[in-house]
């Protein structure tokens, strides 16, 4: 018995301290699986698919700590990708500035014509080029007049009879002031009783020649313009606001004038008007201040920018953030925030923005002051995101259970999918997507409209009925795209419809069940003016449709939707 106690305390009680021994580097992470062809799908336990009913795999988790909803990249990969961030509100305090741009224009209240007031042939140009000044009362031209030659001799003939036809004699000399005679050169012609065949023209105002409307020797009308001038010392600054900037700008308000020809130099001005009217091409609307040009500084037609401090406490407080780092799908727009200041690990953000100036956002939910957002490199982050099976732009779906099935009263309804009528019938688009997207490779805009004509007749008769309120959206855009593209013989102006189109293309290509072709997403970073532009592809082999053949195989493979055949 004591040499069984022994044995036990000996070989057993070494057992049982080895079977108590394991990793605990695990202990508290909870295992997740997923899809290989839906890395949108993130469940706690093993099972099928609720998409597609492959069976789930364990995602491979790596020893950072990082949220469901986070994921990490490699510094080489970040290098490589050139990917920037920045910290929103350290530029803020600018950020109550508004900056317009605009150019320098004449005041037209100081705008004049020089006319004729008498019919004649031009005898002589003594101001003959566009930018000359003049000063009132200088010669002008001389001008050969068959009338004022009648009207000289109707004068001399009144004025020898001015006794007995006083009323006559005065009429022929009204008739001469009102051709712009002046006093002296009627008292001339009656004392000589000399009849001239040229009179001169003298410049009823002062400024700057901006248009010569006559040549030597033409013939001209009685108030036919000879010369445009301006008033150059006071100009106009016109400015375009746009429509969300309007509300902080007021009638009164000072503006701070810069110009490229003056770097140094800022002229203060106060806004006179603002147009009650918005372009309809540009959404703008025009905002004029008068600048003071005593020492002609600036020319009509100078580029100049304006900055407006906002009347609007609110402005003042927002956030703002580079075009750039936004991504735009359907309505949403999303961002990349960098949780980790040390470390690499990056978070698909929702946020509400508005345009502030065609470069900028203006944030109003979704960021805070002080957090780290990607401003470079947005796509190559969200490829990552989405091959990594994490929220992104492509991957729609959100990853938690709740937002992949309803479980109410015990019953699971699969959501995100498409009616099996549209999936049929949007399914039918597929090949001649890729035989326009084949006519992009080729630069054919006559292939590209004729295989755009059939995607487009396609997509008119696809029945939204038991769509979501997304698909739906992607369905209208595309439909608006493809009829953009049909109605262009400009292939650079179809791709950049095409730009768009693919987005929207995509998102609901995820969502097909019934395609048995294993679709390659791809990406060229430099297309859509360096933002990265989308497109899928049969062939895993990349060939551009942005470039053709300036840049046939620009790109990479950002993804792969593959979609099993029930």
């Amino acid at each position: 018995m004591t040499g069984l106690l022994g044995g036990y305390f000996i070989f057993g009680g070494d057992q049982m301290r080895s079977n108590d021994t394991h990793d605990h580097s695990k202990d508290g992470v909870e295992e997740r699986w997923t899809c290989s062809m839906h890395p949108q799908i993130n469940l706690p336990e093993s099972g099928d698919c609720p998409i597609c009913g492959m069976d789930l795999i364990a995602v491979q988790e790596t020893n950072d700590a990082v949220s469901q909803n986070q994921f990490k990249m490699t510094e080489n990969a970040i290098a490589l990708a050139n990917i920037q961030t920045t910290i929103i509100g350290k530029t803020n305090i600018e950020d109550d500035v508004l900056k317009l741009s605009g150019k320098i224009t004449e005041n037209e209240e100081n705008k004049a014509v020089q006319v004729s007031y008498f019919n004649g042939r031009v005898e002589r140009l003594y101001a003959n080029t566009s930018g000359e000044n003049i000063r009132k009362g200088q010669l002008l031209a001389s001008v050969f007049s068959p009338e004022l030659v009648a009207t000289q001799q109707e004068l001399i003939t009144a004025a020898a009879i001015k006794n007995e036809q006083p009323q006559l004699y005065q009429a022929v000399r009204n008739k001469l002031r009102l051709l712009k005679i002046s006093e002296t050169q009627i008292d001339q012609i009656e004392k000589t009783g000399k009849i001239k065949e040229s009179f001169p023209v003298y410049a009823t105002v002062s400024g700057t020649i901006s248009e010569k409307m006559v040549a030597q020797g033409d013939y001209i009308k009685q108030g036919q313009p000879l010369y445009k001038i301006a008033n150059l010392s006071t100009v106009w600054v016109v400015l375009d606001a746009y429509e969300n900037q309007i509300s902080k700008l007021k009638i009164g308000q000072k503006i701070v004038i810069a110009s490229k020809a003056y770097p140094n130099q800022k002229h203060e001005a106060k806004i006179l008007l603002i147009n009650p009217i918005v372009n309809t091409k540009t959404r703008t609307v025009k905002v004029r201040a008068t600048l003071d040009n005593d020492q002609s500084l600036f020319k009509p037609g100078m580029f100049v920018l304006g900055y407006v401090q906002s009347n609007t406490q609110k402005h003042a407080q927002s956030l703002t953030i580079p075009a750039s780092a936004v991504l735009w799908t359907g309505k949403r727009s999303l961002v990349y925030i960098k949780t980790n200041p040390d470390q690499p690990v990056f978070e698909m953000r929702e946020v509400t923005v508005e345009s502030k100036d065609g470069k900028t956002y203006m944030v109003h939910d979704g960021l805070q002051k002080g957090e780290e957002i990607v401003i470079n490199g947005t796509f190559t982050v969200d490829a990552a995101a989405q091959l990594q099976g994490k929220k992104s732009m492509m991957n729609r779906k959100r990853s938690m259970i709740s937002d992949i099935v309803d479980q109410k009263n015990g019953k699971e309804d699969v959501l995100g999918r498409l009616p099996e009528s549209f999936q049929e019938k949007f399914s039918k688009t597929l090949p001649f997507y890729f035989e326009m997207k084949n006519a992009f490779i080729a630069s054919d805009v006559n292939a590209v409209s004729m295989s755009a004509k059939k995607i487009k007749e396609m997509l008119e008769v696809l029945n939204l009925n038991g769509l979501g309120k997304n698909e739906s959206l992607d369905v209208k855009n595309s439909q608006k795209l493809i009829s953009e593209i049909v109605g262009s013989q400009n292939i650079d102006t179809q791709r950049k419809h095409f730009i768009i189109f693919n987005e929207h293309m995509i998102n609901l290509v995820k969502l097909l069940d019934r395609v048995e072709d294993r679709f390659y997403v791809q990406k060229c970073s430099m297309a859509n003016e360096n933002k990265g532009a989308i497109w899928l592809s049969l062939e895993k082999e990349v060939k551009n449709p942005y470039y053709g053949n300036m840049m046939l195989n620009c790109g990479d493979v950002v993804g792969t939707i593959q979609k099993k055949s029930f």
